[in-house]
């Protein structure tokens, strides 16, 4: 049985998302060796140079830091083969090249954040909600040459609420993974490691997403708008064209919906807008959803109630 400082971890993370895992693993006394994070880059309207969310909690906790612009390049693979790490594990990462998850005697293990093999690529979480899914969670396995493929090691899932958007689901498998991250540790230090080959057949693809990919198509049906809003929200958002009643139109980000409570007499075509009361509703390819939180073109994010107190939609699209 191995010592826990005796294992040399280097740990590769970018977003929050990898914090609370790299956290779980300095709580409980292991060697992270080094820590590997993305370049400082500009954002926000200052363009501000920012950092990375691990690379904060790195200096904040005395943890060397690497910040390669390429991974393949010849001077970061000598530094991190100087380090002699015995295992690397990566969590919200770019892809690695082999030359680097091949280096340590065992092996890179990645927490993906869905049930391989479903959902394999960037935005498995977000995807598996769009999808109507009533169950996700995380996987640890071990890196192979093609993407999200290797021998797995642990498997927790959780359910999916009919109202759970990606905010919520996110936070639970974020906590959810830093469990299973450091298990799989001890289970490679207790010597009882275990893994399976994932199963051969179809698997369904959650690749990146980007701004044309959140546009809603109002010709779906009620469900498949209300699954595809909470697979987006809070970020980046569900969106769509808005044409009010004088004719101008502009851009909205839809956050919320609800399929409870729609009026039995309320008949809408895809897209038609109709305010009852205080409520929002929008037609679509079979009973209206309402409009719960909404934001807007150049204003802040909204309940329904409020937006239409300055807006009179006729129609989304």
């Amino acid at each position: 049985m191995m010592n826990k400082q005796d294992l040399k971890i280097v740990f590769f993370g970018t977003p929050e998302f990898a914090v609370e895992s790299l956290d779980a693993l300095v709580k409980k006394g292991y060697n992270i060796a080094t820590v590997v994070t993305m370049p400082d880059k500009p954002a926000g309207r200052g363009k501000k140079i920012q950092m990375s969310d691990v690379k904060k909690y790195a200096l904040e906790h005395d943890l060397p830091v690497l910040q390669p612009e390429k991974l393949k390049s010849p001077e970061f693979v000598e530094t991190l083969r100087n380090i002699n790490a015995d295992l690397f594990i990566v969590i919200a990462f770019r892809m690695l090249p082999e030359i680097v998850w091949s280096m340590p005697r065992l092996g890179t293990f990645n927490l993906h954040g869905s049930l391989l093999p479903k959902y394999r690529g960037a935005a498995p979480i977000n995807h598996a909600i769009m999808n109507g899914e009533t169950e996700t969670g995380i996987t640890t396995f071990f890196l192979k040459h093609e993407i999200d493929t290797g021998d797995m090691i642990q498997q927790r899932s959780i359910p999916i609420g009919e109202d759970d958007n990606v905010g919520i689901i996110y936070d639970r498998l974020m906590h959810l993974g830093a469990e299973a991250v450091t298990d799989t540790v001890d289970s490679i230090i207790n010597g009882t490691l275990q893994t399976q080959p994932q199963p051969e057949g179809d698997f369904i693809p959650a690749p990146k997403i980007f701004k044309d990919t959140c546009k809603i198509d109002w010709n779906r049906s009620q469900k498949e708008i209300h699954d595809f809003v909470r697979g987006l929200s809070p970020y980046p958002a569900a969106w769509c064209k808005m044409i009010e009643k004088s004719g101008k139109p502009s851009d909205v980000k839809i956050y919320a919906t609800s399929r409870k409570n729609i009026p039995d007499n309320l008949s809408l075509s895809p897209g038609e807008a109709a305010v009852v009361g205080k409520h929002l509703y929008v037609g679509t390819a079979s009973s209206p959803v309402e409009i719960l939180t909404l934001q807007p073109a150049g204003k802040k994010q909204m309940p329904a109630e409020a937006f239409i107190l300055g807006y009179h939609p006729q129609k989304f699209e």
